[in-house]
C-alpha cells in the first residue's frame, strides 16, 4: 500500500496503491471535499466497483456450469493495484487477474485506473482489456463519497442534489438491497431534490435508464458545489449510511445489483458488460470542483 499525491494550484489529489482508491481531494481553499473515513460509520472514500456492482443474490453466480461465491461490489477494491505511470497532473493503476481472483472470477482481465488533474477537474478513466481467447463479462462502478461538514454545524441536511433537464425521476425498490421489481417516483423541485437523513431509510436510491447523466451536489450553508459528469453511464446510485448526515455518495455504475427473485448465468445478468478476446472498454466519468 502506498499513497501518491497529484497537485496544481486549486487541488491536491491524493490515491492508494490499495484498491486504486481516490482517498483525499483537498481544495486550497481549506476545504476537505471527499469523505475521509470513519471506521465506525463508513471506513472507505470511493471505492472501486469491480467485477459486479451491488450484491449478487445469495452472493453466487453461475458460468459453464459452475457455480462461484462473489461478495458485494467485487474484489477490485481490496486488491492492490501496481503503479504504471506517473506524471504531474495523472495517475495511472492496473490490476490484472491472479489465483485468488480466478477461484471467485473464472476469467483473465486488466484493469487500468487513471486519475487525471485538470485544473478544478479530476477526469477518472477506466480501461478493461480482455488478454484471454474466451469472453470476458463484468460490471464496473463509482462510489466516491462527499464530504458535508465542511463548516461547523453543517450536515447533510444542508445540502441539496441538482439535476438537468427533469423534474422527476423513477427509482428502483429495493429488498436486503437486491431489486424488488417495484419502482417509485421521486420528485424534484425545479429539478432539485433536497437531501435529508430520512431519504435513505430504505437503502440507497437506485436508478435505471441513463436518467441521469450529470448532477450537482450544492450547498446552501457552506456554498460547496461540486459537479459529476457521467454522460451515457446507464445506472446511477446515491446512498450514505443509514442515519448518517455526514456525507452522500454519488455513483455511476455500468452494471446493477442483482433481482431479489432469482440469480443467472453471468453473461444474462442485467448491466454485465461483454468484451471479446483483445478487446478494450474505455469509461470515463469527472469530478469537478466548482467552489
Amino acid at each position: 500500500m502506498a499513497l501518491y499525491t497529484i497537485q496544481n494550484n486549486i487541488l491536491s489529489v491524493t490515491v492508494n496503491s490499495s484498491g486504486a482508491e481516490l482517498v483525499s481531494v483537498k481544495g486550497f481553499n481549506g476545504k476537505a471535499y471527499l469523505w475521509q473515513g470513519k471506521k465506525e460509520i463508513w471506513p472507505r472514500h470511493a471505492p472501486v466497483l469491480f467485477p459486479i456492482v451491488g450484491r449478487l443474490r445469495d452472493n453466487k453466480f453461475n458460468h459453464d456450469g459452475l457455480e462461484y461465491v462473489l461478495t458485494q461490489h467485487g474484489f477490485a477494491r481490496d486488491k492492490e493495484f501496481a503503479l504504471v505511470e506517473q506524471s504531474e497532473s495523472s495517475l495511472s493503476f492496473e490490476l490484472t487477474d491472479d489465483d485468488a481472483s480466478f477461484k471467485v472470477y473464472p476469467f483473465h482481465f486488466s484493469l487500468i485506473i487513471t486519475y487525471e488533474l485538470k485544473n478544478n477537474e479530476i477526469v477518472v478513466h477506466y480501461e478493461v482489456f480482455n488478454p484471454d481467447v474466451k469472453d470476458l463479462y463484468f460490471s464496473i462502478g463509482a462510489h466516491p463519497g462527499f464530504n458535508c461538514k465542511q463548516i461547523s454545524g453543517e450536515t447533510l441536511n444542508d445540502y441539496f442534489l441538482e439535476f438537468e433537464n427533469t423534474n422527476q425521476l423513477i427509482a428502483e425498490k429495493l429488498q436486503d438491497g437486491l431489486l424488488s421489481g417495484n419502482t417509485y417516483p421521486i420528485e424534484l423541485q425545479n429539478g432539485c431534490l433536497k437531501l435529508s437523513v430520512e431519504l435513505f431509510n430504505n437503502d440507497a436510491l437506485v436508478f435505471k435508464n441513463n436518467q441521469i447523466n450529470e448532477v450537482s451536489l450544492v450547498s446552501h450553508k457552506s456554498g460547496t458545489r461540486i459537479h459529476l459528469d457521467c454522460k451515457n453511464w446507464p445506472y446511477f446510485g446515491i446512498w450514505t449510511k443509514k442515519g448518517c448526515d455526514e456525507f452522500v455518495c454519488l455513483e455511476p455504475w455500468f452494471g446493477i445489483t442483482d433481482s431479489c427473485f432469482k440469480y443467472d448465468n453471468l453473461p444474462n445478468k442485467p448491466g454485465i458488460l461483454k468484451l471479446k478476446s483483445s478487446e478494450l472498454s474505455e469509461l470515463e466519468y469527472s469530478i469537478q470542483i466548482l467552489s
